[in-house]
């Protein structure tokens, strides 16, 4: 599959926090977390297990940055 989002990061499933409608998942990279809120359809139907490989794919117009 290629996707024009050029932000991927790939990493590994820490946690799945499963709800009525929405599920968390939770993606480890390297000692980061990642929290991703998706439809729990959508998470049922990849079959996401903790521990599967899985990247994030990030697309955004803007990135803002404070100190």
């Amino acid at each position: 599959m290629q996707l024009s989002a050029r932000n991927q990061l790939k990493g590994k499933i820490k946690e799945i926090k499963e709800g009525p409608v929405s599920t968390e998942v939770v993606l480890d990279f390297n000692g980061v977390s990642i929290v991703s809120s998706i439809t729990t359809g959508s998470a049922q139907s990849m079959k996401l297990n903790v521990g599967d490989d899985a990247t994030a794919i990030i697309k955004a117009s803007s990135v803002m940055i404070a100190k």
